[in-house]
C-alpha cells in the first residue's frame, strides 16, 4: 500500500488558482514597472516550486524512480502518467527558470514580460487537475 502525502500535495495545488490568476492579471496590465517585475519573477518561482514539489510528494508516495534533478522530478512524473505529455514541454521549460529566478536573479530582464507568464495559467490549471484525477485514479478516492 502507498502513503501519498495528499494533505501536503493538496495544500500545494490550491494555490495554482492564485498564482495562475496573478499570472493573467500581470499579462493584461504589463507596463514592464518594478513591482510588475518582481510580482512576475515571484508567481514563475511560485509555480517552479509548486510543480516540483507535488511531483516530489507523488515520486515518493508512489515510490517511483528517485529524481536526481528539477527536471528528473518533471521526466519521471510525466513519464508515469501523472499529467499529460502535450503540457510537459512548457511545464520542463518553467522548471529550468528556477537556477536563473533564485541564483541569478541579479541578471533576470525584471522589466520584460515573459512569454511562459501568459502561457502558465492554463498549463498550471491542466496540471492541477491532471495531478488530481491520477491520484483519484491511483488511490481510488
Amino acid at each position: 500500500m502507498y502513503y501519498v502525502n495528499q494533505e501536503q500535495i493538496s495544500v500545494r495545488l490550491a494555490v495554482i488558482p492564485d498564482v495562475a490568476g496573478a499570472m493573467r492579471a500581470l499579462t493584461e496590465q504589463w507596463r514592464g514597472e518594478l513591482l510588475q517585475g518582481l510580482a512576475q519573477e515571484r508567481a514563475l518561482h511560485l509555480a517552479i516550486e509548486i510543480v516540483t514539489d507535488v511531483g516530489s510528494y507523488v515520486i515518493d508516495g508512489f515510490i517511483m524512480r528517485d529524481a536526481s534533478s528539477y527536471e528528473d522530478i518533471i521526466d519521471i512524473i510525466a513519464e508515469e502518467g501523472v499529467f499529460p505529455s502535450a503540457i510537459k514541454e512548457t511545464v520542463m521549460e518553467l522548471v529550468k527558470l528556477r537556477k536563473p529566478l533564485v541564483q541569478d536573479y541579479f541578471a533576470w530582464p525584471a522589466g520584460e514580460l515573459h512569454p511562459l507568464t501568459s502561457a502558465l495559467p492554463d498549463v498550471l490549471d491542466q496540471f492541477k487537475r491532471s495531478v488530481e484525477a491520477y491520484l483519484l485514479q491511483e488511490l481510488g478516492l
